[in-house]
């Protein structure tokens, strides 16, 4: 077995090895601190850490990607930390609509979907129009996103007045579409543009206006990415490799049980590995993991006030779900799919049932990853992933015991749970989608709540911690600080949103908070740099922060390896 060896004291250390912490570690390398990242898993990601059986490779949470192009605010970070980053390619075929009586398509090009929509709906021009160009105002907003990234915590007052001033505008777009919430306030805001129900039943599962309105921007703004070859995974294995190359140390199987705190102050942590406690002192903590856990579990019961914790037990959040990865006998693109997400669902069933998890009636996400990536899958196999909403206090728990120590153990109930739930999702697929789906699956895994929590941590197995609205910005529950002194929280716990961007945005914000701090030169430049006021070359040539060789190479997909074993043996 092999063991760790940590040093005593950091500049930095950080918590939880997925997309943010990790690019924090990074950017603090770079930025020439010392740092150390701690995951209880076995590898990097988290939620994208991704997974393989036999020889395919299966994403294990990306459904659609943004920011991560050229120009993209993800892209625009790990330009920091070097060149050698996986790069996205544009995504043309974004988004399918299925029901019994449409099928429509959403690509990088959404006039087309807006001329076609015009030619079958001609009474619905004029709405029609002005549905497209609304969503094309709000795709301009979009398009500065990546200059306004900085929290105002790491601005002077006139940059905040500026930031300020650049936000209104930035929000100018939406707001007139803010208040049409609910099933009845998404009648009446598509009422606005129109009026036929078969239109109004292709957004039959939008809990709101924007999000009929957003993913159409997205598509005007070229703002749909294909993860990167080898799949979302390549990200955290780039991330790791930086990481590594730059001195800072990254430790698997050490689960965090406790923050140091003395007087009120973060100075360090102790976490278990493999049986023995390690306990590392350090200037600062960054928690880029899930923050009731954080509050209530790992500092001292009085750190953080009862008003807090209160607020994050009711906050609203994002569902987990159930996915079902399946690896097929022939390439995903001989049934019918291409590297769109598909969307099947009833429009007759009501809005919010189509996301409360029931897998009669949810909507089903279904993406096949394999057409958009070659080196996830043999020539003659494909994969496909099926998905559903779901939430952890479902069917007793997921007919799960739960031990003394809070741990979920998973027994035959459990196990034949999950596969009704896989097998009524590939019945409910197979009958509208793709006929005769069962005879070409070679292998079948299924994730429920319990899997994404034992691999995540996250509060619930939740995909996304909090969800934006009214309620949770209200009651302030996404904060990078915390009420303890130099403990910072990262991630989608300390901004609300999801997906990547909001991760990585999160992490050179508590990166910059530091080194306002710790490193006054680097902070200026990163500073400069996500504001949009020097080229990424000045960072490059900067001898105020550390070289990196950019050396990473992708490691093969186990489906690579294979061809290349095969073309060896001719």
């Amino acid at each position: 077995m092999k063991k760790i060896d940590p040093k005593k004291e950091y500049d930095v250390v950080i918590i939880g090895g997925g997309i943010s912490g990790l690019t924090s570690a990074a950017l603090f390398a770079k930025a020439g601190l010392s740092c150390c990242l701690l995951e209880m898993d076995s590898r990097p990601g988290g939620y994208i850490a991704g997974f393989r059986r036999n020889d395919f490779r299966f994403d294990s949470a990306i459904h659609w990607l943004n920011y991560c192009g050229e120009e993209g605010l993800v892209t625009k970070v790990f330009k920091i930390i070097g060149k050698d980053y996986p790069r996205c390619e544009q995504q043309h075929r974004i988004r399918r609509f299925v029901s019994d009586d449409f099928d429509y398509l959403v690509t990088d090009n959404p006039d087309e979907l807006k001329e076609q929509w015009i030619k079958e709906f001609p009474h619905e021009k004029k709405g029609l129009l002005k549905f497209f160009k609304d969503a094309k105002k709000i795709a301009k907003s979009f398009d500065d996103y990546s200059n306004l990234s900085r929290t105002m915590n790491t601005m002077n007052w006139v940059e905040s007045a500026v930031y300020g001033l650049k936000m209104l505008n930035f929000a100018i777009p939406f707001i007139p579409h803010l208040k049409y919430t609910g099933n009845e306030g998404v009648k009446k805001g598509l009422n606005r543009y129109f009026t036929d129900e078969k239109l109004h039943r292709v957004f039959c599962s939008e809990p709101d206006l924007l999000s009929c309105l957003i993913p159409i921007s997205w598509a005007y703004s070229k703002n749909f990415q294909l993860p990167p070859t080898g799949g979302s995974q390549s990200f955290p294995e780039w991330l790791l490799y930086a990481i590594e190359k730059m001195n800072g140390d990254v430790f698997f199987k050490s689960k965090v049980i406790e923050v140091i705190v003395e007087n009120e102050t973060a100075k360090g942590v102790k976490f278990d590995h493999r049986g023995t406690i390690h306990e590392v002192k350090s200037k600062y903590v960054i928690a880029a993991s899930d923050a009731e856990t954080l509050f209530e579990k790992l500092l001292p019961e009085s750190a953080v006030p009862l008003k807090i914790k209160a607020k994050l037990k009711t906050a609203p959040m994002y569902a987990s779900a159930i996915t079902v990865a399946l690896g097929l006998d022939c390439p995903a693109e001989e049934l019918g799919l291409g590297e769109e997400i598909v969307f099947l669902a009833n429009p007759d069933v009501e809005r919010e049932e189509l996301g409360q998890g029931d897998p009669y009636k949810s909507g089903i996400h279904v993406l096949a990853s394999s057409v958009r990536d070659k080196t996830l899958a043999l020539p003659e196999h494909g994969t496909l992933t099926l998905l559903i909403p779901a939430w952890m206090d479902e069917n007793n728990t997921w007919e799960c015991e739960i031990d003394e120590k809070g741990n979920y153990i998973r027994g035959v109930k459990y196990n034949e749970l999950k596969q009704k739930y896989a097998d009524i999702l590939i019945d409910r697929v197979e009958e509208k989608l793709i006929p005769n789906l069962r005879k070409h699956i070679l292998y079948c895994d299924i994730a429920t709540p319990i899997t994404h929590l034992r691999y995540t941590g996250n509060k619930n197995g939740t995909m996304m911690a909090h969800k934006p609205g009214k309620e949770n910005y209200k009651a302030k529950v996404a904060s990078y600080k915390t009420p303890v002194k130099n403990l910072f929280l990262s991630g989608h716990w300390a901004d609300l949103g999801g997906g990547i961007p909001i991760a990585v945005k999160s992490s050179i914000n508590t990166t910059l908070m530091v080194l306002q701090k710790e490193n006054k030169a680097a902070f200026r430049l990163y500073s400069k740099y996500m504001d949009g006021k020097i080229p990424v070359e000045s960072l490059q040539e900067s001898k105020t922060l550390m070289e990196y060789d950019n050396s990473w190479e992708r490691v093969p997909t186990p489906a690579e390896k294979k061809m290349s074993r095969r073309e060896k043996e001719g």
